[in-house]
């Protein structure tokens, strides 16, 4: 193994090279840092609203744009498979080209895609804008995570940093359900993403006032081919598993398009082994505690968003509130992952370290999951939905701060960017692959419980396709606390 493999002897990549040299005494005594973090939650928030603030308006733009059942998915699917797919390279190009410059440029983007498809006047506009928003996403991301690594580096400050990061990361999706509800029903569907643009103003603003400048290593090396094979291998996963609600998981295209997937991800992995300056150096998924945060996001998330969309239906279809309703009806999980985030796991974090949060907080979340997993027509929100909201929210809360914060502690400056970018696809893949494994096993569960009740409701059937899609995303949960549990570093394991 040459120096340049392994993360004990290469320049900026021990254990302490995040906290060590001048960036790192910079960032500790730079007065202005937490005026900066205002800026990169600003834009954390943005992109992790657009997440979900599209998914409540979504009735009301296919009725207005004329567009199929088949077809609505493109909006969320294109949003996803651009940012998902694009994560690494986006990562790189912060490292390479700056990371207020890369920021900069995907506030820019970010704004304009956004407009764009708030002024769409035909469906297919809609979908090219939601793809844009993902690809600017995908530069602003992780810019943002690695701006927030380089400027706190001090233990106790960068563990209420994080809280912050992660309160918002966490609870961003549950507020665009809720801000989309209300755009939706007071303004038009249009503002979900009108609202982005005043928003990146302000944000680009105060970037230019506050973040700091680098100027990066230069675009010189940028390996382009390994770029092409981690996009092309991660849309083609994405896209098989978008498609197997509509397609089956044993049609030839979702067959055909995951195997094409997985062949051009082995290329890609073989292509980093080998190149000289690759896009994601394997050094970076050979510390085991870092692995363990980015399979625990991607389980998280994975199980997150499907209860999201079951939530969703089942307050709209099965309670028969209105968007609004339905989106407020969520603010007690939003509500409980920033008390649990910014209070209760920043505080903890600096003093029992991450796997005394992480393992537990999985493990509640698979409990909350369960909760939801026992939900039948007859189910009222205040004696079912809210309590395992509360549970969830509290256990999101212990995973998200210690992942986001192990998944970039021990990385030099120079690597940040394609640490965080890493931890972002984990998010964005896992959200993609959740959402259309578990909304597959609610469809064909709800399905199968028709076929075998010729007498029950739609919605009885409904809420079975529910409660088992729930009990999937438990125990992805189960899976990513045992993972957690057998791969995480305890305090005093040596390196």
């Amino acid at each position: 193994m040459t120096t340049q493999d392994s993360p004990r002897t290469a320049p900026g990549r021990g254990k302490g090279a995040a906290g060590s040299g001048a960036a790192g005494t910079a960032g500790a005594a730079d007065p202005r840092r937490w005026y900066a973090l205002v800026v990169i939650a600003l834009a954390q928030l943005m992109v992790a609203l657009d997440a979900t603030i599209v998914s409540i308006a979504l009735p009301s733009a296919q009725a207005d744009l004329g567009a199929s059942d088949a077809g609505r998915q493109w909006v969320i699917t294109a949003y996803t498979l651009a940012f998902g797919g694009l994560l690494l390279l986006g990562g790189r190009l912060a490292d390479y080209a700056g990371r207020r410059r890369t920021f900069l440029v995907g506030l820019v983007g970010f704004a304009a895609s956004s407009a764009l498809g708030g002024a769409a006047q035909d469906f297919g506009t809609l979908v090219a804008a939601r793809g844009l928003q993902g690809a600017f996403g995908a530069l602003l991301a992780p810019s943002a995570l690695s701006l927030l690594a380089v400027t706190f580096t001090d233990g106790r400050e960068r563990g209420k940093a994080f809280g912050i990061y992660g309160a918002i990361a966490g609870s961003g999706g549950a507020l665009g359900l809720v801000l989309g509800g209300l755009l939706t029903d007071s303004l038009s569907w249009r503002w979900c993403l009108f609202v982005n643009v005043p928003v990146a103003v302000v944000t680009v603003l105060g970037a230019r006032a506050l973040l700091p400048r680098g100027g990066g290593t230069g675009l010189r090396g940028l390996d382009l081919p390994g770029a092409v094979l981690a996009t092309a291998g991660l849309t083609a996963v994405v896209f098989g598993c978008a498609q197997a609600a509509p397609w089956g998981w044993d049609s030839a295209g979702v067959l055909g398009s995951l195997a094409a997937g997985a062949l051009l991800l082995a290329g890609f992995a073989v292509r980093q082994a080998r190149f000289a300056q690759p896009l994601l150096p394997l050094w970076v998924l050979r510390d085991r505690s870092r692995t363990a945060a980015y399979l625990a996001v991607a389980l998280t998330v994975a199980g997150m968003f499907g209860v999201f969309l079951f939530l969703t239906y089942d307050l709209q279809v099965v309670l028969a509130y209105s968007p609004v309703r339905a989106g407020t009806a969520l603010l007690p999980l939003s509500g409980t992952v920033l008390v649990s985030s910014s209070g209760f796991a920043s505080r903890m974090l600096p003093r029992v370290g991450p796997r005394v949060l992480m393992v537990p907080g999985l493990a509640v979340t698979a409990v909350a999951l369960l909760m939801l997993s026992r939900l039948t027509v007859d189910s009222g929100y205040v004696a079912q939905v809210l309590p395992a909201e509360i549970v969830l929210g509290a256990g999101l809360g212990c995973v998200f701060v210690p992942a986001f914060n192990v998944a970039t502690t021990g990385v030099g400056p120079r690597e940040a960017g394609i640490a965080s970018a890493v931890v972002n696809t984990s998010q964005q893949v896992g959200a993609s692959v959740g959402t259309a494994l578990l909304n597959t096993v609610a469809t064909s569960a709800t399905a199968a419980y028709a076929a075998s009740h010729v007498g029950a409701s739609r919605v009885e059937a409904l809420v079975h396709g529910f409660s088992t899609g729930a009990l999937v995303a438990a125990g992805l949960l189960a899976a990513a606390a045992v993972l957690a549990f057998a791969l995480l570093e305890r305090p005093g394991d040596s390196a």
